[in-house]
C-alpha cells in the first residue's frame, strides 16, 4: 500500500478514494503521508479519501479561525488549537482530519498534548469545515462525539450542533450564543477582500466587543 501510495500525484482540488484498508494500512499510510503535508484524509469503516485543498480553500480557512480566535480572547475563554490534527478511534474504524479544531470546555484535558486517541480523550469541541471542492464528513464526526462542527461552503457559513448522536443545522452556536455568526462571518470574510486582514480584524474585534457590551 505505501509503495503504490507514494505513485498518486493528488492536484489540488482533487481526491482519491481506497477502498478495503486496513486499520494498520490506514496507520502505516499517515505515517507514510507525514505530519507536514498539504492533504488531507478521512477514514470512514475501511475507505480511504485523501484530498488535496486549493488555494482559496486554506485562505478561508486561516480567516475563519481568526474570527473564533478573536470570539475565544473577547469572550475570555480558555482554548487549545489542534489544527488539522488526526482524530481517529480504531474501535470505530473512522478517523478525520478537519481543517481546524479547537479544544474549549475540554481544553485543560488536552492541553499540552500533540497526539491524541480519541479512545482515551475527549473530542474537540469545535472543529471548521472549508467545503471548496470536499463534502464535509458529517457521519464520522459525529461517530467521534464533536460537539460542534462549523462548515463554510460558496461563501455561507453553517453552524451544526450534535444532538441526541446527529448534527441539528442551528442558527446560533452553542459555544458563542445569541451572536448571529451565520451573517456576520461570511460578511467580515467578503471585507478582507476590499479592506484587508489586517483592519477587518480590528473591525470584527470591534464588534465582538460591541456584542459583548450590550449582553
Amino acid at each position: 500500500m505505501q509503495l503504490e501510495l507514494k505513485r498518486f500525484n493528488i492536484p489540488p482540488g482533487h481526491k482519491i478514494f481506497l477502498e478495503d484498508v486496513t486499520w494498520q494500512e490506514f496507520e502505516s499510510i499517515l505515517e507514510d503521508l507525514g505530519e507536514h503535508r498539504g492533504s488531507r484524509v478521512a477514514y470512514d469503516s475501511r475507505v480511504l479519501e485523501i484530498m488535496t485543498p486549493l488555494p482559496e480553500h486554506e485562505t478561508s480557512k486561516l480567516f475563519i479561525t481568526n474570527f473564533v480566535e478573536i470570539l475565544l480572547e473577547e469572550l475570555d475563554i480558555d482554548f487549545y488549537p489542534l489544527g488539522s490534527t488526526t482524530f481517529k478511534n480504531k474501535d470505530m474504524l473512522k478517523g478525520i482530519e478537519p481543517d481546524n479544531c479547537f479544544y474549549i470546555q475540554n481544553e485543560a484535558a488536552v492541553r499540552g498534548k500533540d497526539r491524541l486517541d480519541l479512545s482515551i480523550d475527549p473530542p474537540p469541541d469545535l472543529a471548521l469545515e472549508i467545503d471548496v471542492t470536499s463534502r464535509t464528513h458529517q457521519s464520522i464526526y459525529a461517530a467521534l462525539r464533536v460537539c460542534e462542527l462549523w462548515r463554510f461552503e460558496q461563501e455561507k457559513l453553517q453552524i451544526l450542533v450534535l444532538r441526541e448522536g446527529r448534527y441539528v443545522e442551528s442558527e446560533f452556536s452553542s459555544i458563542f450564543p445569541n451572536l448571529p455568526l451565520i451573517e456576520v462571518v461570511p460578511r467580515y470574510l467578503k471585507q478582507i477582500k476590499t479592506a484587508g486582514r489586517n483592519s477587518t480584524m480590528r473591525a470584527f474585534r470591534t464588534w465582538v466587543r460591541e456584542q459583548i457590551t450590550r449582553a
